[in-house]
């Protein structure tokens, strides 16, 4: 975790990444990955809420010129906390599977969970259903969930 320290807790900015680039035909869903400060945010589409579900795993990339960092959720029956690993360009998320036991189907809105770094330092870990936007915006929410906000 050392890595993800020197790379992310002194950041003020957020940072929003989009994998758009190297999408098979047809693909348009992106799971989105918010980094603030010490925090990761994870927001998934019904689709991708599925797919997580059923195959235990959900990866995505960002490319750049010479490299590529990628993002991943990971269900786990040996743990009963999220965690986060940094390696080789790499986000892993691990989520206890016990957690998305019917979520597709509930109204369960997402998991969090403080990862212990160091005696006075945590990772904040978000994974949260995506929702309709309520203003407007030019992404694709074809796919998303219907916002319990109906205003602002």
């Amino acid at each position: 975790m050392q890595v993800m320290n020197e790379l992310f807790i002194n950041n003020l900015v957020s940072l929003r990444l989009f994998s758009l680039p190297l999408r098979r035909k047809g693909e348009t869903n992106f799971m989105k990955l918010r980094i603030k400060g010490n925090s990761l945010r994870i927001r998934l589409t019904r689709t991708e809420v599925e797919k997580f579900v059923n195959t235990g795993y959900l990866e995505e990339q960002t490319f750049f010129l010479e490299n590529k960092f990628i993002y991943a959720l990971q269900s786990r029956n040996d743990i009963n906390e999220m965690s986060a690993l940094f390696d080789q360009n790499k986000i892993s998320i691990f989520v206890p599977s016990k957690l998305l036991v019917d979520w597709p189907q509930n109204d369960v809105i997402g998991f969090n969970s403080n990862m212990p770094l160091t005696t006075t330092d945590s990772l904040y870990i978000l994974i949260e259903k995506d929702f309709i936007c309520l203003d407007e915006t030019t992404e694709d929410q074809s796919d998303n969930y219907e916002n319990p906000n109906k205003t602002c």
